[in-house]
């Protein structure tokens, strides 16, 4: 990914009536009940099908597992040495097992690893009775942190993704999930790109088969049950890009790996994104009227990335609109403006800009002379 100065994005090619457009073939079909293609950077989703459809996430809950057990271990809650004491409640849980024992301790990071790797229920389980004293006070706090993050159709009872009529999520938000677990904590994200995992003397694959088929695939997570069908999150970097893929209530474990595949390879084959503005940057100076300086930069609270169709991205312009009068004292982060970005006539967004810094009040006669200005303008 690139990052461009604000004079080339003001700029438009001489020759832009005459490019040549590079042509965007339609996504593939995926044969699933919902999908989404989201690019990491940018929050664009590519490709999609019933992104909003509430579905049973089965395994694919414990993305939120995962997420809320690195909250905890950054916030130094627990520790990844911490011994637990298997319970006979999390012993029993069914489905897919990790395969601890009643009564035997095991350390916080194998039980994660059984979580990632395995797909263990029975260790989300025995680590949400470490954590918070109940599966059920644990799955509160992965709602908590589901709100926090701006997710808008989910809710969980548990941690596993074992069956509940109030247990579900949608591909968009599984996919707004994932990018926070790998912007937040890329640590615990990593782990998913473990081919297999040893405990007990058992030894278990990872059960996401396209860390074997693509090298650019490096994690996350599948998920299966009768009613949620055979579910896939895969994420995928190549040349700086990351995509993050969902596919939910595909017939097989063949399919679902074919439509990731294949929706992966549609992305990376027609798209791009590019970083035009990092957070923080200079890109205008604003009139602060009353103010000692009188002058102050405004920029971007976030770096800007957006997905484009290749080879268009040298045809977007930038437009900088100021907030008309801004008067001393002012704090940083207040808006200063607002940032347009426009590709052939059509406006792709908008940002608001704000002071990079804080302005107080000038001197006295300084404050007079612009009191006076302002009222001649």
């Amino acid at each position: 990914m690139k990052t461009y100065s604000l004079l080339v994005l003001l700029s438009v090619l001489s020759n832009s009536a005459y490019a040549i457009e590079t042509p965007v073939a339609p996504p593939p079909r995926i044969d699933a009940a919902a999908h989404v293609l989201m690019d990491y950077h940018s929050g664009d989703l590519l490709a999609e099908g019933n992104p909003d459809q509430r579905w049973e996430p089965a395994s694919l809950t414990k993305i939120m597992t995962m997420y809320a057990l690195a909250h905890e271990l950054k916030e130094g809650n627990v520790a990844l040495e911490d011994p637990v004491t298997i319970s006979e409640q999390a012993w029993r849980t069914g489905g897919s097992k990790m395969f601890i024992e009643v009564g035997k301790q095991v350390s916080v990071k194998d039980l994660l690893m059984g979580v990632v790797i395995q797909s263990g229920n029975d260790a989300s389980v025995a680590l949400a009775e470490h954590i918070s004293g109940s599966e059920e006070v644990f799955a509160e706090l992965m709602n908590q942190h589901a709100r926090r993050i701006g997710l808008k159709n989910t809710h969980f009872t548990n941690t596993s993704g074992l069956p509940d009529p109030n247990h579900y999520a949608t591909a968009r938000d599984l996919a707004l999930m994932s990018r926070a677990l790998v912007r937040d904590y890329p640590d615990v994200y990593a782990l998913s790109k473990i081919k297999e995992f040893t405990f007990n003397g058992i030894k278990q694959p990872n059960r996401n088969k396209l860390l074997w088929r693509d090298a650019s695939v490096d994690g996350l997570k599948t998920g299966h049950t009768q009613g949620a069908g055979y579910c896939l999150v895969a994420s995928a970097l190549r040349d700086g890009m990351r995509l993050i893929s969902v596919v939910l209530g595909s017939k097989t474990e063949k399919n679902r790996g074919a439509a990731t595949q294949g929706l992966l390879n549609y992305g990376f084959r027609f798209y791009e994104t590019h970083r035009l503005y990092a957070a923080h940057q200079a890109l205008a100076q604003v009139r602060v009227w009353k103010g000692e300086p009188q002058a102050a930069d405004v920029g971007l609270v976030e770096d800007l990335f957006i997905t484009l169709p290749r080879r268009r991205h040298k045809e977007l312009k930038a437009a900088i609109h100021i907030e008309p009068r801004i008067v001393a004292p002012v704090a940083k982060g207040q808006r200063g403006g607002t940032l347009k970005i426009n590709l052939g006539g059509k406006e792709l967004m908008q940002r608001p800009l704000v002071l990079l810094r804080s302005v107080p009040e000038g001197p006295l006669y300084n404050r007079l002379v612009d009191e006076v200005w302002m009222l001649i303008q």
